[in-house]
This record gives structure tokens, C-alpha cells and sequence, in this order.
């Protein structure tokens, strides 16, 4: 996780994420053109000492900047609407992990292979060690198998939630009566944190996310320790 005096976005570990930063800095490119050429004509416009009569009425102008804001819109709808369909997509999913959210905790569902249940409630101040992350570390993680395709389901008991990790590039509603659903494919192991995303009450901001990744031997360990 790389979050420290950075300007940029969480590093990516999922090929969806992957997707989400090209689109970002493909974007920002762009951006960065237009304003650089607008900024340059209007000051070429304000401090210029000539009047051209043309400026006013000129079909060939009215037509350029018209072509060029369509052409540019193609250029940023193509891939954006690539990236919509690659993150509905799944991909014949090995795991199922179901999430809950309540207020204020997060409740997780694991019945494929055996009946896991357990709730994550944010690791309290006074019970934590010196290599722990305040506000962000809790008692029980989620483990997680990496180059595993998994399919993550998302709903709530009360009112509207939102589990939201950056780096597997995933942020998905959790809303009551209902069940969302987003792909994760998870590339390398280590530790991945993440927040409720939507205003849900007071605690709002003491309801953490974390993700373990790991090998798989070590994921079908944590998981006969329920049993």
C-alpha cells in the first residue's frame, strides 16, 4: 500500500485496477492538453496588439472546434466504457466471500467449502501493538487467496454501506434488501486496507476494511480453523 507523501493512486494489485489507472492517466493527459492549448490562445488573444475581423464569424473555426471536443469524447468514452464491462465481468469464480454491512462493523459469509462466518470490528487503541495502524487495522482480517478468481457480494442489515478498497480497485454499494456483486483478482500477497465509503451514521469512519492476501496452503489453513 502506497499512500505516504503521494500524489498519485494507491499502487494496484488486481488487473481491474490495472485498467483504472491507465484510464486515469490517459485522462489526465488529455486534460493536461486542453488546458495547456486554451491557456495559450487566450493569452496569444489578450496580448495581442492585432484585431482579426475573422475571429468573429469564421465557419472553418466553428467547424475545427467543434470536430476536435467530439473527437477527444471518443478518445475517453472508448476506453471508459471497456473498463465498465471488465469490471462486471466474472470470470468463473472459486470463492464466494458474501459482506454485511451493519452499524458500524462488517459481518463476512464463506460457504463454499465451509461455513464461515465471522464479524470485523476495528482493532480497539488500547489492545493494539506498536506495528499496528490506528483507525485501520481490526480484529478479525479477511484472508484471501491471491491468482484466485473470487466473487464478492455485497448487502446490508440497516442502511446504505460502501466497501471500498483502492488498491483492488473496488468500491461497491452495500444496501439493504438488495445484493451487489464485484470481481476481485488478486496478484501478489500482503495487506490492503480499506474504508466504508458512504455516510451510514456516526461511526461512519470506525468501520475499517482488511484484506490479507496470501497462498493458497495458507488460505485453506485459516479456513479449517473455523471448524
Amino acid at each position: 500500500m502506497h499512500t505516504w507523501n503521494s500524489y498519485s493512486t494507491q499502487d494496484s494489485n488486481t488487473p481491474n485496477m490495472d485498467q483504472l489507472i491507465f484510464f486515469h492517466d490517459l485522462t489526465l493527459m488529455i486534460i493536461i492538453l486542453i488546458t495547456t492549448c486554451i491557456s495559450y490562445i487566450m493569452l496569444f488573444l489578450i496580448y495581442n496588439k492585432f484585431t482579426n475581423r475573422f475571429m468573429i464569424h469564421n465557419h472553418l473555426i466553428e467547424f475545427i472546434w467543434t470536430i476536435i471536443p467530439m473527437i477527444t469524447l471518443l478518445f475517453i468514452a472508448s476506453p471508459s466504457l471497456k473498463i465498465l464491462y471488465l469490471l462486471e465481468e466474472t470470470n468463473s469464480p472459486i470463492i464466494s466471500l458474501k459482506t454485511i454491512g451493519h452499524q458500524w462493523y462488517w459481518q463476512y459469509e464463506m460457504s463454499d467449502f465451509f461455513n464461515i462466518e465471522f464479524e470485523s470490528y476495528m482493532q480497539n487503541y488500547e489492545e493494539m501493538n506498536h506495528w499496528m495502524f490506528r483507525l485501520l487495522d481490526v480484529d478479525n482480517r479477511v484472508i484471501l487467496p491471491i491468482n484466485t478468481p473470487i466473487r464478492m457480494l455485497f448487502t446490508s442489515t440497516d442502511v446504505i454501506h460502501s466497501w471500498t478498497i483502492p488498491s483492488l480497485g473496488v468500491k461497491m454499494d452495500a444496501t439493504p434488501g438488495r445484493i451487489n456483486q464485484a470481481f476481485i483478482f488478486i496478484n501478489r500477497p500482503g495487506l490492503f486496507f480499506g474504508q466504508c465509503s458512504e455516510i451510514c451514521g456516526a461511526n461512519h469512519s470506525f468501520m475499517p476494511i482488511m484484506i490479507e492476501a496470501t497462498n493458497l496452503p495458507y488460505f485453506i489453513n485459516w479456513m479449517k480453523s473455523f471448524n
